[in-house]
């Protein structure tokens, strides 16, 4: 899994939403100190209320009540200066609370409705988030891979002077080296397989794809190795020139050198 740890940005960033919502009103009496049912059941309460209810929910750590209670700020009281502000914190919360699917599904709603606002940028980038968290093993399906990296992406690309846009950049770089493993994953089977060119095809790719990632050096070798098995060995001193070029010394031009003398020692 592709997994640097939690980052605390979306906590830091959140903060201030948190903090900026004192100027909507004064602090409010929490509603309700029952059981979650009691919390959620459908109670008419005044908007500060129910608002200051769902952020004492999130301070002590309680996420999944706490988005339902933002969600029921907007259910309650969807005109209300506050109702927006709940939207994006439902998005919050469950991020939190690792329901990163109705996380992404709350920020888009938000942007939907409010595409202007001046909190879109980390609606977006909660978003990003959200697929990110969920990036699986290599060996799986990338489908979440991808779409993360479409959402960072657009983080990127709408909003390229933000913190948000800076912490997308680093998250993108480490997406495109999961992207590019799993193409050397499935490359190593086809090798494994005896089907040279399907490998091929799959390390041409990391080459033309993911050529600044950490793979880079290793499809190179492939790309080496696949074209000797396939008989082309001029193609193979090719890929071997270009490994050595621009990864000197690295461990795998080491063995794409002694491929190549192993295999062709007159070339």
């Amino acid at each position: 899994m592709i997994k640097t740890s939690r980052t605390s940005r979306p906590l830091i960033l959140a903060s201030s939403l948190l903090a900026s919502t004192m100027l909507l009103g004064g602090c409010a009496s929490l509603g309700g100190g029952g059981g979650d049912g009691a919390d959620t059941a459908y109670i008419a309460r005044d908007v500060e209320t129910l608002y200051f209810s769902a952020k004492d929910r999130l301070d002590r750590g309680n996420a999944p009540l706490a988005a339902a209670l933002f969600d029921e700020v907007e259910r309650q009281h969807p005109y209300s200066p506050w109702a927006r502000r709940a939207q994006l914190m439902s998005a919050f919360s469950y991020y939190v609370g690792r329901d990163y699917n109705k996380s992404i599904a709350s920020a888009q709603r938000f942007l939907s409705i409010h595409p202007g606002n001046k909190d879109a940028p980390y609606a977006y980038y909660l978003i990003g988030l959200s697929y990110y968290e969920q990036i699986s093993d290599v060996t799986r399906d990338q489908k979440i891979t991808e779409q993360a990296l479409a959402a960072l992406t657009e983080v990127n690309r709408r909003f390229p002077t933000t913190e948000y846009a800076a912490d997308a950049r680093l998250k993108l770089d480490l997406v495109n080296d999961h992207l590019a493993g799993k193409e050397m994953e499935i490359g190593r089977y086809y090798q494994r397989s005896g089907r040279w060119l399907a490998a091929q095809i799959r390390f041409q790719n990391v080459i033309d794809t993911y050529q600044t990632t950490s793979h880079a050096p290793e499809a190179l070798y492939r790309l080496t190795e696949s074209s000797l098995a396939l008989g082309v060995p001029a193609e193979a001193n090719k890929y071997a020139a270009v490994l050595g070029a621009n990864y000197p010394g690295n461990e795998w031009y080491e063995k794409a050198y002694e491929l190549i003398q192993d295999e062709s020692p007159d070339a």
